[in-house]
């Protein structure tokens, strides 16, 4: 079974194939989608070698930020979820070297947290 047939049940879960479509031109020659998803203006992409992470920056989607973190310089994530019945959840990465964190989502009911966790450890520990 794939690490992550358990994360593609979610419903915020991009097809690969709109991936490569969509986000082609980011990806190198011997790179490989593994994974990706949408949450609300955002995209997030694992692939074998970095996180993609595509923000959208105003109401209209005109201005688009995006951040290419290789997991070999990521020093350390965390996530924060409710004990209640809330469904939000936190997820802030942090570069190496660096004190404030580069990433800070939240995440709705669409994505499940742990699984994301799961992925980042994956690769991030190596």
């Amino acid at each position: 079974m794939n690490f992550f047939s358990n994360f593609l049940n979610n419903s915020g879960v991009l097809e690969n194939s709109k991936i490569k479509e969509d986000y082609g031109h980011f990806f190198l020659d011997n790179e490989e989608v593994e994974v990706g998803f949408k949450l609300n203006d955002d995209t997030f992409i694992f692939t074998n070698k970095r996180l993609i992470v595509e923000s959208k920056q105003s109401a209209e989607g005109k201005k688009v930020t995006t951040l290419s973190l290789p997991y070999p310089q990521i020093g350390c994530f965390s996530i924060e979820s409710q004990i209640s019945f809330d469904p939000k959840a936190s997820l802030k990465i942090w570069m190496k070297g660096q004190q404030d964190p580069t990433i800070e989502k939240e995440f709705n009911k669409s994505v499940d947290i742990y699984e994301v966790q799961k992925i980042l450890a994956d690769h991030v520990l190596k």
